[in-house]
């Protein structure tokens, strides 16, 4: 099952435009959650008792609009509605128990994604086992490519699987992304460094982690896209011509060292297409 988080923003739309596609592709259902935090409207000496009911409208509001829109985009896909009383990151880490995948749009209007490069961020796509899909609010034409990035780790290979899968449903091209920095005593005087044995096992690296996916997905076809770059930039000018980038949640060296950290904050406020967080 695919689940989506709706606050009724216009990002939360594109989300759902999104999660009810990649529901057809995966022949899944979709269910569409909007989460009423009643919490804020309760503190204080004199607490609005009229709020949480308004709260509940809204949300039942907002609910429609999304089912509404679902069900236009993709009237094959079984999708249906919940609306669930709780801060955003705790309903969705709670969904995410049955989930195949989370969407979440980037920005919102303080339901799930208004705190989506803090709390939710933090405490969704870090803590959840399926994969978190951020995706933006502007419409973008189709390129036919996924970019994946990925690094010395055996952490990047869910990451890995998930992208080959979402290259074979798409019948779109999966280009993977290395980059690679020398280490910072390699710029010591005296220091001596093949830079053409550096490069051939940076791409050996790659090599070495889609092998084990190809055989698996013979018609995806593979780009090694490998660089000396930092991460984030490497990774956001792929995006450019990307119809959704791939990341994991964790790693060592590049791409997944910190990837919730400055890596995953500088992805998601800098590309240019949808984000998926894959956790090892």
């Amino acid at each position: 099952m695919i689940i989506v988080g709706v606050d009724g923003s216009m990002t939360a739309r594109a989300a759902v435009e999104w999660a009810v596609n990649d529901a057809l592709r995966m022949r899944e259902p979709l269910r569409i959650v909007h989460a009423v935090d009643r919490s804020p409207y309760q503190i204080g000496r004199f607490p609005n008792a009229a709020l949480p009911d308004t709260l509940l409208r809204e949300g039942h509001r907002i609910l429609r609009e999304a089912l509404a829109l679902a069900r236009e985009r993709q009237p094959d896909v079984e999708v249906t509605t919940r609306d669930i009383e709780g801060a955003p990151a705790e309903v969705l880490r709670e969904q995410a128990k049955e989930a195949t995948e989370i969407v979440l749009g980037s920005r919102g209007l303080g339901g799930f994604a208004g705190a989506l490069l803090g709390s939710v961020n933090t405490h969704v796509a870090g803590h959840v086992d399926c994969p978190v899909v951020v995706v933006r609010g502007d419409h973008q034409p189709v390129h036919g490519e996924i970019v994946v990035g990925v690094d010395d780790s055996p952490a990047c290979e869910p990451a890995l699987a998930y992208a080959f899968r979402q290259a074979e449903l798409r019948g779109a091209a999966l280009r993977v992304v290395h980059a690679w920095q020398l280490p910072v005593h390699a710029y010591a005087p005296g220091v001596p460094y093949e830079m053409d044995e550096i490069r051939t096992a940076q791409h050996q690296i790659v090599r070495d982690r889609v092998g084990t996916f190809t055989k698996g997905y013979p018609r995806v076809t593979v780009v090694e896209d490998v660089q000396p770059a930092q991460p984030v930039e490497a990774l956001t000018d792929a995006s450019a011509g990307a119809d959704l980038l791939v990341v994991g949640s964790h790693g060592h060296s590049t791409v997944g060292a910190m990837l919730l950290g400055s890596v995953s904050r500088g992805v998601l406020h800098h590309t240019r297409c949808p984000v998926a967080v894959v956790r090892a």
